[in-house]
């Protein structure tokens, strides 16, 4: 029998980009008259690189209203295209190598169709401009087994650096970035909310002067 012998104190972290991307659909549309966007959903690694050496497979949960909702990818790329018209939420469970011994992990995704009604600018959407909508994360494997440590080892083409982290699982860098990326979505939101209420007032005095 096999001894598995875990890496004490060390933890080795490896990034993630998920999320989905989003056309119109312009002319026929077949059977799906309906439906207005072509999007697709994925998981992958930065700048493309390749995951397929930690990932087994990525199985993603579509809304029940899809035939096949359950859609199990099990070579990279880690995607699935389809048409529709709605946004809803994805579930998506990433398997990893067996080799690993670690349980599936479970992240979900808002299916991002539409933008802003501005651009940011103050213009109005490119019609034909894609709507994206992805995430960075890392994947940290606390004190993984011996053999899976040297497959991480082997594919690292990434900079992210190996942690003696016994007692902390997130480094405190990637705790500030987090801060930083929710201070930045909280101060967009509050410049939506205050272009949304100008727009309102401008509207209600338009229909007060009728």
């Amino acid at each position: 029998m096999t001894s598995i012998k875990r890496m004490k104190g060390l933890s080795l972290a490896r990034p993630i980009i998920y999320g989905n991307s989003a056309t119109p659909l312009n002319g026929k549309k077949g059977g799906d008259a309906d439906h207005t966007h072509r999007w697709t959903i994925s998981v992958r690694g930065v700048n493309n690189e390749d995951i397929s050496y930690f990932v087994r497979k990525v199985a993603f949960k579509l809304h029940d209203t899809y035939d096949n909702p359950n859609r199990v990818i099990e070579k990279p790329p880690f995607e699935v295209t389809e048409t529709g018209w709605g946004e809803f939420d994805i579930i998506i469970k990433i398997h990893f190598n067996p080799i690993s011994g670690e349980k599936p992990l479970t992240l979900y995704h808002h299916l991002k169709l539409h933008p802003y009604e501005e651009d940011g600018l103050g213009n109005p959407w490119p019609k034909q401009k894609p709507v994206t909508s992805y995430q960075y994360d890392e994947i940290v494997f606390n004190e993984p087994i011996d053999s899976f440590y040297t497959i991480l080892q082997e594919n690292t083409t990434s900079n992210v650096p190996l942690k003696k982290t016994p007692h902390h699982q997130f480094s405190l860098q990637a705790e500030q970035e987090e801060v930083e990326r929710l201070d930045k979505a909280l101060k967009t939101t509050a410049q939506e909310i205050v272009r949304y209420r100008e727009k309102c007032k401008r509207l209600e005095a338009e229909l007060a002067s009728k």
